[in-house]
């Protein structure tokens, strides 16, 4: 049925035309509860956060097995995911929320063994101790280690795209939790 159509009579247009009506207060309403919630919760899973602004510290790398630049490209994934995940501002130093630590834990073990007892699968565990302070909302503060691993063939040195995958997928996961820990509280 359309209310244009010359031969629908009046008390069809008119039933149409309250349709029409109901349909756009539904979506009205709709609309408003979706921008509303908005306020309250995004996509990202954190609520409204009480801060402005963060930083992150360098996380030195302080693990008895030392792989160069890890310390550097840490502290910088963890200040992407922040930045790309919220819409604080990073500044340098006098901040609402701080990330400090050290990476503790840098470790390569055989995990699992052929029938000769040769490794046939390597892991790689790394270990972040965060401290975490809200300037504003000191109950929220922390200090706790992250840890996560990569499971390689041992047949592969931990170099070149072998490191750089493990290094990716620790480090997503890592500062993931860290997210969800300090701003997400899952």
């Amino acid at each position: 049925m359309n209310i244009f159509d010359p031969n629908i009579g009046e008390p069809a247009k008119q039933f149409l035309k309250n349709k029409m009506k109901y349909l756009k207060r539904i979506l009205l309403s709709v609309l408003i509860i979706s921008i509303n919630s908005c306020s309250i919760y995004n996509f990202t899973g954190t609520g409204k956060i009480d801060a402005e602004t963060f930083q992150v510290g360098f996380f030195q790398n302080n693990a008895e097995l030392i792989e160069p630049g890890i310390d550097r490209t840490f502290t910088l994934e963890l200040q992407d995911l922040i930045q790309n995940q919220t819409n604080l501002n990073l500044v340098q130093n006098g901040a609402d929320l701080t990330y400090e630590g050290e990476i503790v834990d840098y470790r390569i073990s055989p995990m699992t063994a052929t029938a000769d007892q040769q490794a046939s699968q390597n892991r790689l565990t790394i270990r972040v101790n965060v401290r975490f302070t809200n300037k504003k909302k000191e109950t929220d503060d922390f200090e706790k280690p992250f840890t996560f691993f990569f499971d390689y063939p041992a047949q592969q040195q931990l170099t070149g795209a072998t490191l750089n995958a493990a290094l990716k997928d620790i480090f997503e996961r890592i500062t993931q939790d860290i997210f969800n820990e300090s701003l997400a509280k899952w």
